[in-house]
């Protein structure tokens, strides 16, 4: 198929950041794209040929959209399996399949699959709702992680639970309650497979979170680990995409136990807030490879050409309203860093509204400036 100046239709689920990101190398490649979006203030309606208004999780509307396409991805897993499933049935090429996304979409059917596959992650049980948890809270031991099994995103729908009057505050919906880890770092690997089986692996990556928002505030590549532990974490992610059969990315998300183990958390089928960083720091982002894996076309090289750290950049606390970029000039004027806006008109608190990107030889002075930028922009309102 020709995919390039062509008639070629590809049809991107989900219209926010990384639906934007994307849209850059298609841009780049020329390839048609639709969109669909439940936002008309999507990010991604200023970037593809035509974009359509509509909620992701209604059958009628994912269905006829992606009767309009050729190939279809998502960049968010809250998708509607069912109609997926069916435009497959009827010869529709969705990467990644609905197989794959029905194992993942659910966390709590995530986490059985690990515990079925010999995937090692972290002890876990699950609950039907908050009140099945309650009733055998004896059995518990505190403290555990609190996870509902669906739409928790950038640490929304996760509760470390020391007392248990924590869960008070928490909906009665379907959840899972996991061992805490005693861990010396979180990482994470991409992994990017074609139709083909091309299969190639991009640099382990470590993630330093928020305290409080429970969100990633850095992205630190290479992660400052043993190669020895770094190969594990690889090997790894490369078993669980083979056990999920992914095409397409996968954003493998870990603990490096203190005795390092490794243990998988959860993955996302899909270019991944981890990946960022490769847009500056590698030799193939991850978005022209997720492009490439969907396409079956051979995968760039994804190895990193210098070191790179990036940094959210979300919504000040006490600030919600028309957002304001604080200091942007002031950072555009620094050597080896580049700012992302995602295009949100709207900032509140922890909302994700861009990121940056350090670049520089030297991993220590790019932990440095990534400090700096950190302290200097804000995203505030007027």
């Amino acid at each position: 198929m020709n995919y390039f100046s062509s008639d070629f239709k590809l049809g991107i689920l989900g219209g926010g950041q990384l639906g934007k990101m994307l849209l850059f190398d298609t841009r780049k490649f020329d390839i048609q794209t639709y969109v669909l979006d439940p936002s008309d203030e999507a990010p991604s309606k200023i970037a593809c040929n035509k974009f359509f208004q509509g909620d992701l999780m209604d059958y009628e509307t994912v269905y006829n959209f992606g009767k309009q396409v050729d190939v279809l991805t998502f960049e968010i897993e809250l998708v509607n399996l069912e109609a997926l499933t069916q435009l497959e049935n009827e010869g529709l090429k969705v990467y990644p399949s609905p197989k794959t996304l029905k194992g993942i979409q659910n966390k709590g059917v995530q986490k059985q699959f690990y515990a079925e596959n010999n995937i090692p992650t972290a002890p876990f049980e699950r609950f039907e709702n908050l009140d099945n948890l309650k009733s055998k809270i004896n059995d518990l031991k505190l403290p555990f992680v609190w996870k509902c099994t669906e739409f928790g995103y950038d640490g929304n729908g996760v509760k470390v639970i020391r007392q248990v009057s924590d869960l008070d505050s928490l909906p009665n919906v379907e959840c899972i309650a996991e061992t805490m880890i005693p861990f010396k770092n979180e990482l994470a690997v991409i992994v990017c497979r074609n139709p083909s089986g091309e299969i190639k692996t991009y640099p382990v990556v470590e993630m330093e979170f928020h305290p409080e928002a429970n969100q990633v505030e850095y992205v630190i590549c290479p992660a400052r680990i043993d190669e020895k532990v770094a190969e594990k974490a690889r090997a790894i992610a490369l078993n669980v995409s083979e056990k999920f059969n992914h095409v397409g990315l996968l954003a493998v998300e870990m603990f490096q136990t203190n005795d390092d183990e490794i243990l998988v958390n959860e993955v996302a089928p899909r270019p991944h807030n981890s990946g960022h960083y490769s847009i500056e720091a590698s030799y193939t982002s991850q978005f022209e490879n997720h492009l490439r894996a969907i396409l079956d076309l051979p995968l760039g090289n994804t190895d990193s050409k210098v070191a790179g750290i990036m940094v959210n950049l979300v919504g000040a606390e006490g600030f919600s309203g028309d957002v304001v970029y604080e200091n942007i000039e002031t950072i555009l004027g620094w050597n080896g860093v580049t700012p992302h806006i995602y295009g949100k008109k709207q900032t509140r608190p922890f909302r994700k509204m861009g990121h940056v990107t350090i670049v520089n030889e030297d991993m220590a002075e790019a932990r440095r400036i990534a400090e700096e930028v950190k302290n200097t922009i804000r995203v505030i309102s007027n």
